[in-house]
């Protein structure tokens, strides 16, 4: 199912000023102009800068050969989060998506693990792959109840990609995938890269063609382990997409739902009308991010549920 949704509660003045700091996140993080070590340095900067939900312990471990955090609540309940985080493949960490994680394991009352796969252009294509379908292997062979493999932006089309790596080496899957803004067509060629640009507050086009040529290296950019777009999606668990109306990659999510559909997947996307690019990030700030958030909860636990019976 495809779906719109509109304004969720919340003033109209949190949006705009949500848009405002998105802006300045895309600029801080994302230029050309910058070095990739001091956006990397901001973007982990910014875990620091979100409040974080009480009650959620936060270690730093070591994941599959990987550094990671683990998210704890005080009594979680059984199964586990693994989460892949955004940043264009070049960027992000654990540490930058901390906020993002605690929250999601408090409100699904789950452990989760946020790995730290190898970035580009240190690592291209298909480093970043092997290490999400390794700590996925991990996760879903040791946790004593079902596996939400969750991500965002690149860690979304990452998470798509390790889904499929477990499912053709026929190991244990997912119970569900939870993709926010998934990044999942390097070619770039959705009409909203071009048509969403004026509206997009974070990403800018060239941004996305430099970060596809720092991950892509000499790879065809079609390849179906850095576009799972254009991969076999049969077989795969339930998937659950939430986009903004607003960003240049809601063709990679619209395109990505009817493509599971026609693969025979359950899944349902959600478009957000006015929002931009990752805006669950900003939760608690605005509330279309904790409402999309509580709507994640509200279509995947079943499914976890179903699993686990």
């Amino acid at each position: 199912m495809l779906e719109t949704i509109g304004h969720q509660g919340g003033l109209g003045l949190r949006r705009f000023f949500g848009r405002r700091m998105a802006r300045k996140v895309g600029r801080a993080t994302l230029s050309r102009e910058s070095d990739l070590d001091v956006q990397r340095a901001r973007m982990d900067h910014g875990g620091d800068r979100l409040p974080a939900p009480k009650g959620v312990q936060i270690d730093r471990i070591s994941y599959a050969g990987l550094p990671a955090l683990r998210f704890a609540p005080a009594r979680p309940g059984p199964g586990a989060i693994l989460y892949l985080h955004g940043g264009g493949y070049s960027r992000g960490s654990a540490q930058s998506h901390k906020p993002l994680v605690a929250r999601l394991s408090a409100l699904f009352n789950m452990s989760a693990i946020s790995a730290d796969y190898r970035l580009a252009p240190e690592h291209q294509c298909p480093a970043a792959v092997e290490d999400g379908a390794a700590a996925l292997a991990e996760i879903c062979a040791e946790a004593d109840g079902p596996v939400l493999l969750a991500g965002d932006s690149a860690g979304g089309g990452l998470a798509l990609a390790a889904a499929i790596r477990q499912r053709d080496a026929g190991g244990i899957m997912p119970a569900a995938l939870y993709l926010i803004s998934p990044w999942t067509d390097l070619s770039l060629s959705g009409d909203s890269v071009k048509g969403r640009a004026g509206a997009d507050p974070m990403l800018t086009p060239g941004n996305l063609k430099a970060g596809a040529a720092l991950y892509l290296g000499q790879l065809d950019a079609r390849d179906p382990e850095a576009s799972p777009l254009f991969a076999d999606l049969s077989g795969l668990p339930p998937v659950f997409i939430q986009v903004g109306q607003d960003e240049i990659l809601l063709d990679d999510s619209v395109r990505l739902h009817d493509a599971l559909e026609a693969a025979g997947v359950e899944t349902r996307c959600e478009v957000w009308r006015e929002m931009w690019h990752d805006f669950q990030l900003f939760a608690p700030l605005i509330g279309e991010a904790d409402a999309a958030l509580e709507s994640a909860k509200d279509w995947l636990s079943p499914h976890l549920a179903a699993d686990q019976a």
